[in-house]
Order: structure tokens, then C-alpha cells, then sequence
């Protein structure tokens, strides 16, 4: 938030909260206004806060935020939008955990992402709403990746630029797109892609969600595609997320990233 006023009001998804000292917890929320936020809701954990259930993680709520001498104070929320059934499944819990990692992760701090806003609070509704959510997972990956400078090119040889045809390719994570079969020979650190599985990243990369909605997608290839995703984002990234782990104890060892 650039030079910030001393009171705001902000509409945002809460993240995370960790607890501080006897009543207070730390809140990490990303907000259409200011993008991601660190602030200190003071009394949140004592029986009376009337505020307490509006920074539970995954809810739409508007919040408060008065300046501190180093940091936001949450002096108040209010529910935008409170997604119940993300509560009350689990599985649909492990998804939205997932959706507000990546956000975590793909964010900086006070630096406004209106449209990763708009696509973290509609895919978090499509959970919610959905029995199945493979396409709002493979479908925010995307367009967050275009959102935020990471768009993989699908449609042209990232070695020798020529226009990919129809038929098996390579994927390089470090040149960020899909090789021909001539440059995938000869660059290292590539995974084989089929031509199945690009032709749904390409749908789902160009595609509004209404157009993607109800696509089914062969399950060797829900597979296929979902680890492609994951060494992509990982090697961005540099780190391990956790959240597909959790996906993955929730549906009984298989990863949760297919269901």
C-alpha cells in the first residue's frame, strides 16, 4: 500500500492467522486493494470479539486496517462471503488451502493484484460449489501464472521458436514452455508431454471458465498434467508447497491435485 492513509478499508480473503501472545493473532490476508497484508487483530482470540469469525482463513470479508508505528492494526471485519462448505468438506478444504498458498507464494506484500483477487475469490466459490475441482485448480494455476509474469508458452518451440503441431512434445520448466521433439533431445532437465495433455493446457490457458466448466479429461492425463503443473510452479517458486501434501493424506494417499 503506497502511501497509505492511517485508516482504510479493504475487501480481502484471510489467508492465514497465527496466534500472539494470550488474545491477539497475527492475520495474512490478500485484499483487492493492497494485495497481500501481515496485520495484528488484537483480542480476536478472547470469547466476546465480535470479529473472531470473519478472520477465519478462506473467508470474504470486508477489514478494517488502521496503521500501527510498524504494522496494520485489524480493527475490524465484517463477512463478504463465508464459503461454507469449505468448512464443512474436507477435501474441498485441502483444495482452498491450495488456492491461498499459491496466492501466498506468488504475492508481494502490499502490492495490489486486483485480478488475482478477482480469480482467488471465483475459483474459491467454484470449490465451494463444486463437487469436483480439478478444472478450478488446473484453471487458477494458469491464469495465475499469466496473472503474475509466469505464462508458460504452449503454442511455440521455446528453442527454435517454430509452432508446435500435433503430436508429442517436451516441457522445460527452466525455458518456461513446451520444446519440439528435435530441441527436447537436446536440452536437459525436460519432462516428455503428451499431445492430450497440451492440447487441455492450451483450452484451459486461452478459455473463460464457462468454457472449461465441463470438460472431462481422461485420467491419465488429469495425472500427467497435474505433475507438469507442479514441477513448473515448484522450480518458479524454489520451494516445496505444502498444501498438496495435505491433498494428497486427505484422499488416501493418492494426490488430492487429480480428484
Amino acid at each position: 500500500m503506497s502511501p497509505s492513509p492511517r485508516l482504510r478499508t479493504v475487501e480481502a480473503v484471510i489467508i492465514s492467522h497465527k496466534d500472539y501472545g494470550e488474545a491477539d493473532r497475527f492475520v495474512t490476508l490478500f485484499s483487492r486493494e493492497a494485495g497481500k497484508v501481515r496485520g495484528l487483530a488484537k483480542g480476536v482470540r478472547k470469547a466476546h470479539s465480535r470479529k473472531a469469525a470473519y478472520l477465519e482463513p478462506f473467508m470474504h470479508s470486508k477489514v478494517v486496517l488502521a496503521r500501527g508505528k510498524s504494522l496494520w492494526i485489524i480493527t475490524q471485519a465484517d463477512a463478504v462471503h463465508q464459503y461454507m462448505a469449505l468448512r464443512d468438506d474436507l477435501a474441498k478444504t485441502a483444495a482452498a488451502s491450495y488456492l491461498m498458498e499459491l496466492a501466498d507464494r506468488f504475492s508481494i506484500e502490499e502490492e495490489p493484484l486486483p485480478s488475482v483477487f478477482r480469480l482467488l475469490t471465483a475459483s474459491l466459490k467454484r470449490i465451494n460449489d463444486t463437487d469436483d475441482a480439478y478444472s478450478v485448480l488446473r484453471y487458477y494455476e494458469l491464469q495465475l501464472l499469466d496473472h503474475t509474469g509466469f505464462r508458460p508458452d504452449l503454442t511455440d518451440c521455446v528453442g527454435c521458436g517454430k509452432p508446435i503441431t500435433a503430436q508429442d512434445q517436451y516441457f522445460s520448466t527452466a525455458s518456461g514452455g513446451v520444446l519440439c521433439p528435435e530441441c527436447g533431445t537436446i536440452h536437459g532437465g525436460t519432462r516428455r508431454a503428451s499431445v492430450e495433455a497440451l492440447r487441455y493446457l492450451r483450452h484451459f490457458q486461452r478459455s473463460a471458465y464457462r468454457d472449461i466448466e465441463g470438460v472431462q479429461i481422461p485420467p491419465g492425463v488429469r495425472e500427467e498434467i497435474s505433475a507438469l503443473m507442479a514441477q513448473y510452479i515448484s522450480a518458479i517458486l524454489e520451494r516445496r508447497l505444502l498444501s498438496p501434501d495435505f491433498m494428497r493424506r486427505v484422499n488416501g494417499g493418492t494426490d488430492g491435485r487429480v480428484q
